[in-house]
């Protein structure tokens, strides 16, 4: 099929090249300049593994190219909106702005029979609000909702081999044409029986931001055990393996530490309860709050264990910072707890020496007081504490004996519950963690 994909971001940018790579030809449409040059180039504006090598590959194919005008979206059969829904500055609520102003730039250009087709994570309610308004331009035109489940770091994997596709279809006869234009695009995946949930547009609005709320409320909850854990002198990484064998709970996100961030659990689950509010059902949605503050109180603590591990001051003291993006595999500082607690470590008077394999440049843009090194060694060197933030594999595999001759003195936080406690100790290391004794 002939794809644009409006918006060429993170998400966008991922899915045009999977788009490409499963045979379809794809226009990118993007109002950044620079990104579109970058992606014209074969260049990915971020890092994801796996996309510069799809970029190229699908650009030479002739079937993948990007631009800033979306005139050119005219004739095309498909249009994927994957625009930004950032917070609101001083508000929960979702900023849909650039997703406004996609649809709208976008409609004049429409066929009739074309499908817009949206990715964006939004408010309950919108589709139908967008819907209105591309049949006031093109009554023959359809919108449909198909949510991604992307994961930062395996974005290429999780959209060529989806766990499940969502399609949130119109009422009445468009929604047979908005179907078979969504079978058409995911044919692989629905030959390789990937479950499909079909649906109305608000249960596939639901279907987003309902996962990532349970997500979040899964990671805070192990975090809210870990705070008990650190009272009693439990270890809550064995309560997290023992009741992880529970096939109704499971192990997965129960990993207890600093916390999760990003450019969409934190947002999403905030624009959640705003929503929920403006529908008179914000008593439904109040346990949020205190899973995002159990979220925001992981931050405070990484910071104080690293005073107590320095005897009760940070003052003066070098710490070494490791891991600035919000999680591994990723260059995104978004919300990164990692790097906030760099900031306020740094704030309260330790001289901080950063470092991540990949988002260094971009917590330079955002904390340039920070001091920022090369390597891990070159960040741990003479520091008298080392705090391990994201849980880059370059961090989980060092060794603690080598380790151990470059800074000053053998003290360290695993804010991710990475390491081996015995290991560490063993080579003469004080390890602290978030929820183990």
């Amino acid at each position: 099929m002939r794809i644009t994909v409006i918006g060429c971001g993170y998400l966008g940018a991922v899915h045009a090249a999977c788009m490409a790579e499963l045979g379809h030809e794809v226009l990118g449409i993007d109002v950044d300049a620079a990104k579109i040059e970058l992606l014209s180039a074969g260049r990915a504006p971020f890092y994801e593994p796996g996309l510069p090598e799809l970029l190229t590959s699908a650009s030479a194919t002739g079937r993948l190219s990007f631009t800033t005008d979306i005139s050119r979206a005219a004739g095309y059969d498909a249009h994927f909106i994957a625009v930004g829904t950032p917070q609101k500055k001083g508000e929960h609520a979702a900023d849909l702005t650039y997703v406004d102003a996609a649809v709208t730039s976008l409609a004049p250009h429409l066929a009739p029979g074309s499908v817009v087709i949206g990715k964006s994570t939004v408010p309950v309610g919108t589709a139908r609000r967008l819907a209105g308004i591309i049949a006031g331009v093109q009554p023959e035109a359809a919108l449909a909702w198909n949510p991604e489940f992307l994961r930062e770091g395996f974005a290429v994997q999780d959209t060529l081999r989806p766990d499940r596709l969502v399609y949130g279809l119109p009422d009445g006869d468009a929604a047979d044409h908005a179907k078979t234009t969504l079978d058409e695009i995911y044919t692989v995946a629905l030959g390789n029986d990937t479950p499909l949930v079909v649906t109305g547009y608000e249960t596939a609005e639901l279907v987003k931001v309902s996962a990532n709320a349970f997500l979040a409320t899964k990671i805070s909850f192990i975090n809210a055990i870990a705070e008990i854990a650190d009272v009693t002198g439990a270890d809550v990484t064995k309560i997290a393996d023992a009741i992880g064998y529970d096939a109704r709970i499971g192990r997965k996100f129960l990993n207890a530490g600093l916390g999760f961030g990003g450019g969409c659990l934190p947002k999403d689950i905030r624009a959640f309860q705003a929503r929920a509010g403006e529908l008179g059902a914000d008593q439904a949605l109040t346990f949020l709050r205190e899973v995002d503050q159990i979220n925001m109180r992981r931050r405070v603590r990484a910071v104080d264990l690293t005073r107590e591990l320095l005897d009760g001051s940070l003052l003066g003291k070098k710490v070494a910072v490791l891991g600035l993006a919000f999680k591994p595999e990723s260059d995104d500082v978004r919300d990164s707890p990692s790097l906030d607690v760099a900031s306020q470590l740094r704030a309260q008077g330790a001289r901080v020496v950063a470092f991540d394999p990949q988002a260094v440049e971009n917590a330079r843009r955002l904390h340039p007081e920070l001091d920022f090194a090369e390597s891990a060694a070159d960040a741990a060197r003479d520091a008298d504490a080392v705090v391990i933030l994201t849980e880059w594999r370059e961090f989980r595999d060092l060794d603690p004996a080598e380790f151990g001759q470059i800074v000053a003195d053998k003290r360290i936080l695993d804010g991710r519950n990475c390491l081996d406690p015995d290991t560490w100790r063993a080579a003469g290391w004080r390890y602290r963690a978030l929820g183990r004794p």
